[in-house]
């Protein structure tokens, strides 16, 4: 049976990467708003720390249920509906009187964005084929890239706009108007799904369900409260994390053997050439690239004294490589495959120490300058990573699968992105802490992440050569099957 190509499938993909990069985008645009928040509420440090945090938290914790979700009930449903409350709860959040009402809106909002956003890869499972489904993936994987590293410039831009008392509401309030449009789009141009009864009992897996939400959320809340000891106060977490998520890998096997549908089906992970490794080098790279942001923003707020936009724009080098790069790169995938992945870590990696040995050797006040173009080229590598990455993680990935697939993907990337920030952050102020200058914390911070992306470079070389083992095998078996047939024409 052929497969008739939606003739919408491109607007309909632009429309749901709109809804997604707002999802992504308020993970880090809201970083640089932080002191104005604080300022207009006059809340404490803590309850602010949540309004990053919790967001995080929530979206990491539904990522795989929202593409489960999906999966069973239709990704044009699923949509529309997290779109609606991610339009709703970022207008409570814009509008909160006070701390407690803006981190509970802000948990809504990261629940209603982490079901958002897996339908993004479902989506594109369903509308696209062949060479077309690498390009969809490669603008998910540029929309996944760019929009966390453009979170400090939009926020900066909108609190210089609207003032530093109030201007932290419009960075919620920006997602209104633009989630109203998209929703409307959405209703015309996304496919609808098959008329499906709904099976609870049997499509949902509710005890998968809940121990992969104790096992995130033991990972990420020692991290997140990491500024707050957290990691001393709740060391203990990690090990119920292995526990649960033990108990988790065991459960969806038995649910599988039953013939049930589970939540996250483990052949993903064993019979999916690709995935695992693919996950693994996202979300290590997420350690080293999202956690460089905040490290930036403070060294360039409280060590420069930059206001939120210069701030911003000190890092635009970086958004600019790698919306440019990420567009070329998810048209070479075909051709290149995970060599791209390999060559753009290196670059990111040699972007970011570069970046490291010049606050050493260049005074303060010329840092953003200075910074610029070592910047540049991290940001073209950093395009380089997100888009084939994702394109080659799911390339082989069943239609059925795949939001849950693209659910778990984002779900490392989102551990990575927590861990990251909170490892970086530390050390930073660690560095600060202990009397050094913000140049010296700056160099040790980068240098760590670094370190981190080197892990994601060495994952991605070892998947380059077993994919390349894999062609040869192929290859010599074509080679064998060709001289069979030709000996059998001839005997």
């Amino acid at each position: 049976m052929t497969h008739e190509p939606d003739p919408r499938r491109w607007k309909a993909l632009a429309v749901s990467l709109t809804a997604g990069f707002m999802g992504l985008l308020d993970v880090s645009i809201v970083n640089v708003a932080l002191p104005s928040m604080q300022a207009g509420l006059h809340a404490s440090s803590g309850g602010i720390r949540w309004v990053v945090s919790g967001y995080a938290l929530a979206f990491g914790l539904v990522l795989v249920t929202g593409g489960r979700l999906g999966d069973a009930f239709g990704r044009r449903n699923m949509f529309l509906g997290a779109l609606a409350a991610f339009v709703l709860t970022s207008a409570l959040a814009g509008a909160a009187p006070n701390e407690t009402t803006l981190v509970l809106a802000r948990l809504a909002q990261g629940v209603a964005a982490g079901m958002l956003t897996p339908q993004n890869t479902g989506l594109i499972q369903d509308l696209f084929r062949g060479a077309e489904r690498g390009r969809a993936f490669g603008m998910f994987g540029a929309v996944v890239g760019i929009s966390t590293a453009v979170g400090p410039i939009l926020g900066g831009a909108i609190i210089a706009v609207f003032g530093a008392q109030d201007g932290w509401r419009w960075v919620f309030y920006v997602n209104v108007p633009i989630g109203v449009l998209a929703f409307a789009l959405a209703l015309r141009l996304l496919p609808r799904s098959e008329k499906k009864q709904l099976r609870i009992r049997s499509e949902i897996d509710f005890a998968g369900i809940a121990l992969l939400a104790i096992a995130v959320l033991a990972v990420l809340l020692p991290v997140v409260e990491s500024d707050d000891d957290g990691l001393v106060r709740l060391w203990w977490l990690f090990p119920v994390a292995l526990v649960f998520g033990a108990a988790f890998v065991r459960w969806e096997h038995s649910v599988s053997r039953r013939g049930r549908t589970p939540l996250l089906d483990t052949r993903l992970f064993t019979g999916t050439p690709g995935y695992a490794t693919g996950a693994a080098v996202g979300a290590l790279y997420f350690c080293g690239f999202a956690g460089i942001w905040l490290v930036f923003a403070v060294f360039f707020q409280q060590g420069l004294g930059y206001t939120p936009l210069q701030s911003g724009l000190s890092v635009t080098p970086f958004a600019l490589g790698s919306a440019v790069s990420a567009a070329v790169a998810g048209r070479l995938v075909p051709r290149f495959g995970r060599l791209l992945t390999v060559t753009g870590l290196g670059v990111v990696v040699l972007g970011l120490l570069a970046v490291a040995l010049l606050a050493q050797l260049v005074p303060p006040a010329a840092s953003g300058w200075a910074f610029a173009l070592p910047l540049l080229f991290a940001g073209v590598g950093g395009g380089m990573v997100i888009s084939p990455n994702t394109t080659l993680t799911l390339e082989c990935v069943p239609v059925r699968m795949a939001g849950v697939a693209g659910g778990a993907l984002q779900t490392g990337q989102r551990i990575g992105t927590a861990i990251g920030t909170a490892v970086l952050a530390s050390v930073f102020g660690a560095v600060v802490g202990a009397g050094s200058a913000y140049p010296v914390a700056l160099t040790v911070a980068l240098t760590s992440a670094a370190v981190l992306t080197c892990g994601a470079l060495a994952l991605a070389v070892a998947e380059l050569r077993a994919r390349r083992q894999r062609a040869s095998v192929e290859e010599r078996e074509v080679r064998e099957a060709e001289s069979s047939a030709a000996d059998v024409q001839r005997g």
